[in-house]
């Protein structure tokens, strides 16, 4: 079965990243460092063994764009959004042989190496994908 693993950030956290740090601390060279061999390291472990299927990171919030309709016409809202503290990140889609296997690799992706409080805000959703309409149902 396939799983959708998606992990989430703020446009604070990007602008950390980028050595903008307003509210919260900027990463080192060496948190960066970290966090990308962390990365290519799981990302590599989880081809070799055949279960990952597709992994993106998204650029940061200020890039993106939410559409809803107000009194039947789309409107268009750029990001960041004031009311949304974190949005979508990341995500891999990985085939495994269980819900629990996939909860196994959402677990260890939460321990990216990063700045402690980066660490204690993360969280990370586990999704099993669906591939027909009988599995949409609860």
């Amino acid at each position: 079965m396939k799983y959708m693993i998606l992990t989430y950030a703020s446009q604070q956290d990007y602008d950390a990243m980028a050595g903008r740090g307003a509210t919260h601390p900027v990463w080192s060279p060496r948190d960066l460092a970290g966090m990308g061999a962390f990365m290519q390291a799981v990302n590599q472990e989880l081809a070799d063994s055949g279960e990952l299927v597709e992994t993106r990171g998204l650029t940061a919030p200020v890039h993106a764009r939410r559409l809803q309709k107000k009194g039947g016409v789309p409107v268009v809202t750029d990001g960041p959004y004031a009311e949304t503290t974190e949005v979508l990140a990341g995500y891999w889609i990985v085939e495994c042989d269980s819900f629990d296997r996939a909860t196994e690799i959402a677990g260890r992706l939460a321990s990216c190496p990063g700045p402690a409080d980066v660490a204690a805000r993360a969280y990370a959703d586990v999704r099993p994908i669906a591939e027909s309409r009988a599995e949409l149902q609860p």
